[in-house]
């Protein structure tokens, strides 16, 4: 493994007095004077993610004016080209991101090719002489985030060209170089590994943050303070009060133009392994010691370990695999996933799953944890369920409580984010019945303050040197290992396929998984 380590800190440097000036609501967090290298500059992901990102954080005053981009891609682009690209890739710009992308510089050339990385170091050398380190600047220089928004099957010459050209460590003291890493993080746990020995090669984990831009969701972070800091729920986190959990990231949309990607990941691969697996690891995990980045990770890491293997009757009992047909999804026709721009005709891959695990250890002993993810659902939502025991005896008639429900508590995470608590109360009048209602929290009735999303808040975390929301190896190492059995199942070409119609709550086989133990799927 590389002894390269990361050693810059996480508290930001005002860099000049201009910055401060123009702090904004930022709270006085600004980000270091650095370069984000971008490869993959000419795709998709930095259009429409990370140059909206960016200016937001501009514009929020989180960036300040020593900081600059370098795009790197295959595509032929000239700088003034990329410049103008990059200017017109957000919608209602601040004032001044037609003026931040001047500073921006772009390089063509193949990955494979030394030439590109030497061509880069010049690049970077240039950039930080000129913008990052003006005239009589006394700030540290030479910060350096590669961003990986190329294929996956680049990352590894990505590493390698960056390594060899000595691009992978800090060549200025106090400086760091630091890489984000897009997730597919591996197809599998083999690949997995060998791509981490690549990284490491190259990078010391310290400098290695692997991106899922669910963990950047403010919903998403709130179950922590939910949890840690309110005494009212988190002794009623565990087996003597939940009967049992439930997770749904659900979609509207079907694969549309991502036909061929989907057909090599599956919903298994491309939400379960990842997103899914990250809210499994925030709502399970334990208190932990303190909020810095390593507490919070091992114990997302000792939450994943207690999920048990599955074995292949598990699988077979306790795994449901979909995939959507013909239907209306919000009064509009849906074709079937095989009829979708290329997929294979008689594909047999999920972009539906319900799973069952079970967690051993002492919290969560005999709670099942119910897990569902499809395309073409009826609503588009991401939510963790508690559902709490029911009371243990009622005094007053049953008749009087037939649209009563056990209590549970609902953390939205999109889109409408916020928190339900579902309990009994007595409906007015002079009968004395009792039903369930709700007593509901939403984020954009509560607070004024602005958000960042995602990738915003993600990007700004790494400059910033902050690890908390990106995933470390051995969290990685144990997501593949619970879908592993699944996928192992799945490349039997006999393991069953449920059809469900788009437009609909998934298949059938679904509802008889949780029906079994006398539970329901909860309707959002």
């Amino acid at each position: 493994m590389s002894s390269t380590v990361d050693t810059a800190g996480a508290i930001a440097v005002p860099v000049t007095s201009m910055q401060s000036d123009t702090a904004g609501n930022n709270g006085g967090v600004i980000a270091p004077a650095s370069t984000l290298v971008i490869f993959g500059a000419s795709g998709d992901l930095t259009s429409r993610k990370l140059m909206p990102a960016l200016a937001e954080l501009i514009h929020r005053g989180f960036l300040g004016p020593s900081f600059a981009v370098v795009g790197v891609a295959r595509t032929e682009m000239t700088d003034e080209d990329f410049q103008s690209r990059m200017a017109t890739a957000v919608e209602n710009p601040p004032d001044d991101w037609a003026t931040v992308t001047k500073r921006f510089r772009y390089i063509t050339g193949e990955y494979d090719h030394p030439e590109t990385f030497s061509r880069l170091r010049s690049v970077l050398e240039q950039i930080e002489g000129q913008f990052i380190a003006p005239s009589g600047a006394t700030t540290v220089t030479g910060n350096r985030l590669y961003y990986f928004a190329a294929p996956p099957s680049t990352f590894p010459i990505l590493v390698g060209g960056l390594r060899d050209a000595g691009l992978n460590h800090a060549h200025a003291e106090g400086a760091f170089a630091r890489v984000i890493i897009e997730k597919p993080y591996g197809r599998d746990m083999a690949s997995a590994v060998a791509l981490d020995e690549i990284v490491h090669s190259g990078f010391d984990e310290s400098q290695v943050y692997r991106i899922d831009h669910y963990l950047g969701k403010e919903t998403v972070q709130n179950l922590l303070a939910l949890r840690f800091s309110n005494a009212i729920f988190e002794p009623l986190w565990n087996r003597n009060y939940v009967d049992h959990v439930e997770i749904t990231v659900a979609e509207t949309l079907g694969v549309g133009h991502r036909g061929g990607f989907y057909e090599e990941a599956g919903a298994l691969r491309d939400i379960v392994q990842n997103h899914v697996m990250q809210v499994v690891a925030l709502t399970l995990m334990e208190p932990p010691s303190s909020m810095d980045p390593n507490g919070i990770r091992d114990e997302k890491v000792k939450a994943l370990k207690a999920v048990v293997t599955m074995s292949d009757r598990d699988v077979e009992s306790s795994v449901v695999r979909g995939q959507y047909s013909a239907g209306l999804v919000e009064g509009e026709k849906a074709v079937a996933y095989r009829h979708e721009e290329g997929v294979n005709p008689n594909s047999t891959t999920e972009t539906y799953l319900a799973v069952q695990l079970v967690v051993d250890n002492w919290r969560w002993a005999g709670v099942p944890i119910y897990l569902r993810t499809g395309k073409r659902l009826p609503k588009r939502v991401t939510e963790v369920v508690m559902h709490f025991r029911a009371a243990p005896h009622l005094a007053f008639a049953a008749k009087t409580a037939k649209k009563l429900e056990p209590n549970s508590l609902i953390v939205r995470i999109q889109p409408d984010e916020g928190i339900s608590l579902r309990f009994g109360a007595k409906v007015p009048g002079q009968a004395f019945q009792v039903r369930t209602t709700s007593m509901d929290f939403e984020y954009d009735k509560q607070f004024t303050e602005e958000d960042l999303d995602g990738y915003e808040r993600l990007l700004l975390d790494a400059l910033l040197g902050d690890q908390t929301l990106f995933i470390r190896t051995d969290e990685v190492h144990e997501a593949w290992r619970i879908v592993t059995p699944m996928l192992n199942a799945f490349a039997d070409p006999d393991f069953p396929v449920a059809m469900y119609p788009a437009g609909t709550w998934g298949p059938g086989e679904a509802d008889r998984l949780i029906d079994r133990s006398g539970r329901k799927w909860r309707q959002p």
